[in-house]
């Protein structure tokens, strides 16, 4: 685990990332747009700073913030979802599929609710190892009715597999609001499978470690699944598009009042002063040359177009459908 220093770290740097992100979609840099993660920084720096090195996660369509926490290098993410070879992924992946094995992140995943089965496979296998390793997947308000979450969800509390689920409760799947869409609760989700479900601050930093530490040292002891429903704000656009499309489906008066939760704000009042603002000025610099690197890096060549398809090394002819 780390301390409070550590945790602000952590937040500050998926903030200021994803801000420079949002200005590299406005300029064209970055094709396509992102899901900002601005708002919801507590709940990856929470739940990864459990974690040990060797633990996994999967994430979703809004992934940058968990691949950072988990120690994903800034430019290298950067360099993925501007298209880069020197990408995490080789410039494959982009925005809503980067991964890196060596650090225990096998993948974000644009399907909703898909990564869960993931993440659970890796620990019922880690586990079939004689390993103690546990897995964190995360998925979004908007995955907690679909039927390959609800399966898994079954499947991990039969078996005792060492998982945990996290909900990021941000309060839209897309522009529906939760309460629109979901009957019940999450919580109630996991209660129905007899797993063990908390609610937490998705804002506080430390109040998500706390949560997540709780149900790691559980599935650790092979104990089973739990469940750990992070509540925040989404203080940006479900996708950048929105940027232009400005789409009224909450007034600015609701955002601003969620935005008084800033979960930056929250962990550097627990820091000294100077010490946040060496952290502050580490970070600028850190993603400077993140942006030098990922602009100036080569796209793929061509040539390779065809190459990585399987897993075994087989390259797909061309022109054969």
């Amino acid at each position: 685990m780390i301390d409070a220093a550590g945790l602000y770290r952590t937040v500050r740097l998926i903030r200021r990332f994803e801000e420079r992100a949002i200005e590299l979609v406005h300029d064209g840099t970055i094709v396509g747009g992102i899901h900002p993660y601005l708002g919801q920084e507590a709940i990856a720096a929470g739940t990864c700073a459990a974690l040990r090195p060797d633990d996994v996660i999967t994430s979703t369509h809004r992934g940058h913030g968990h691949v950072l926490a988990k120690g994903a290098d800034p430019a290298r993410t950067l360099a993925e979802l501007t298209g880069r070879a020197t990408g995490l992924n080789k410039g494959r992946g982009g925005s809503m599929h980067a991964a890196d094995f060596s650090l225990g992140i096998l993948g974000a995943n644009a399907i909703v609710g898909a990564a869960v089965p993931i993440a659970t496979g890796a620990a019922w296998a880690a586990r079939r190892a004689g390993l103690d390793r546990v897995a964190v997947t995360y998925f979004g308000d908007g995955a907690v009715s679909q039927g390959v979450v609800l399966e898994t969800m079954n499947l991990a509390a039969l078996w005792r597999v060492p998982v945990v689920f996290v909900c990021e409760n941000n309060g839209f799947a897309t522009t529906t609001r939760f309460e629109d869409a979901v009957a019940g609760t999450v919580t109630g989700r996991a209660a129905a499978f007899d797993i063990p479900a908390s609610t937490v601050d998705g804002s506080d930093p430390e109040a998500v470690l706390a949560g997540t530490a709780r149900a790691v040292a559980r599935a650790r002891a092979g104990d089973g699944p739990s469940l750990v429903e992070c509540v925040a704000y989404r203080f940006d656009a479900h996708h950048t598009w929105e940027h232009a499309a400005r789409p009224r489906y909450r007034t600015d008066e609701e955002v601003s009042a969620g935005m008084t939760r800033d979960p930056v704000e929250i962990q550097g009042a627990r820091i000294p002063a100077d010490v946040r603002a060496r952290i502050d000025a580490e970070i600028e610099a850190l993603l400077d040359e993140a942006v030098r690197f990922a602009c100036e890096s080569p796209f793929p060549d061509v040539a390779g177009a065809l190459d990585h398809l399987y897993a075994d090394g087989l390259r797909a002819r061309a022109g054969v459908s």
